[in-house]
């Protein structure tokens, strides 16, 4: 998982670092035009390198990879953020020309934050388990003291 969540990060910054191209070579020329495709950039690198190195942190920390909630943080997570930032750039490319308020699109953007949603929900599901399961143990400092025994 720890290779997994490394790799993520990686792609995901390289695709943040298009985005930005991507956004720079389109607007060549012209005055600013505020539009999705000016943000997408940093949704791919907040969203997309920075909760997936903070991820691989945490599994470093706390083996979150032994909880099943992990896989599904992996996969929903990923698809939520793929569909969240393609509806993104297809908006911000119409928005250019003077469109993009397509309803379609509202949709399946919507449906993308809906699975980013779920993606973080599981994680903290699983981050919360592991945490809690290392952390039984009570500290000395928290323990009520032993019972006295006969001497």
């Amino acid at each position: 998982m720890q290779r997994k969540l490394a790799y993520a990060a990686a792609v995901y910054t390289a695709l943040g670092l298009i985005a930005g191209l991507l956004y720079r070579e389109l607007t060549r020329g012209e005055e600013p035009v505020a539009t999705q495709l000016s943000v997408t950039h940093t949704h791919f690198l907040a969203l997309g390198t920075l909760v997936f190195l903070a991820a691989l942190a945490m599994e470093r920390l706390y083996r979150l990879s032994q909880r099943r909630e992990m896989t599904y943080f992996w996969w929903l997570y990923n698809a939520g953020l793929v569909v969240t930032t393609a509806m993104m750039t297809i908006k911000g490319i119409l928005q250019l020309d003077g469109g993009g308020d397509s309803p379609a699109i509202a949709g399946m953007s919507g449906m993308g934050h809906i699975l980013l949603t779920a993606g973080f929900l599981f994680f903290f599901i699983a981050l919360i388990k592991r945490v809690n399961a290392v952390t039984a143990t009570p500290d000395a400092e928290d323990a009520e003291p032993a019972p006295a025994g006969p001497r």
